[in-house]
């Protein structure tokens, strides 16, 4: 494959992978409040979680969703109950940084199930596939998988690294607060996503 389509996959790439999403939130959220070895190992997980999601929907995966009765549907309700639930964590917490034996950020396991939960993932995806790949081309998906990779990881560990930054300025657990709440109302307001983007994903 030519310089000229692999340019345009990664700028693809990039702009998928940076732009805000409930993964950059959780990213953003984990710099906040943790040692950013643990955000990344989140970021870890998404990323791989993302790609193996990528390589499987440009092997037909998506297709055969469509064709399974209900399906979908439970795909997106249980994308919608996990995002809601990680709202209602930040909402409740109260501002104090975590010290000695704090509760655990989310994990690599975490990072590769969201994105399967995660309509921006399955939106990347499919367009992805579509505009740059021969359906079913293993070459071509895999060399496109092979370009998100680096690609992902830096995006989303950029938003970890985004939140260790703005830990510097948030000591007062009143700021973190409010910056929590701000995060939590638009995680949840990302589960709209959900619905007005569903025909966008399986049609």
């Amino acid at each position: 494959m030519s310089l000229a389509m692999i340019l345009p996959m990664s700028a693809f790439a990039l702009v998928a992978s940076i732009s805000p999403g409930p993964v950059n939130l959780v990213c953003l959220t984990s710099g906040t409040r943790y040692p950013i070895p643990q955000g990344l190992m989140f970021v870890t997980g998404a990323t791989l979680g993302f790609v193996v999601l990528f390589v499987a929907v440009g092997l037909g995966l998506y297709s055969v969703l469509t064709m399974v009765p209900g399906l979908t549907e439970a795909l997106r309700w249980a994308g919608v109950v996990f995002l809601l639930y990680l709202s209602w964590r930040l909402l409740r917490d109260d501002g104090h940084l975590p010290k000695g034996e704090a509760p655990r950020a989310p994990g690599f396991i975490t990072g590769a199930m969201m994105q399967w939960l995660n309509p921006k993932a399955w939106l990347a995806s499919a367009s992805g596939i579509a505009a740059y790949t021969s359906g079913g081309d293993l070459q071509q998906v895999m060399l496109f998988a092979a370009l998100y990779l680096p690609i992902c990881w830096l995006s989303l560990g950029s938003w970890v690294y985004a939140g260790a930054f703005l830990r510097r300025y948030i000591q007062r657990p009143t700021v973190l607060v409010v910056v929590n709440r701000t995060l939590a109302l638009l995680l949840a307001g990302s589960c709209l996503f959900l619905f007005f983007e569903r025909e966008l994903l399986f049609e």
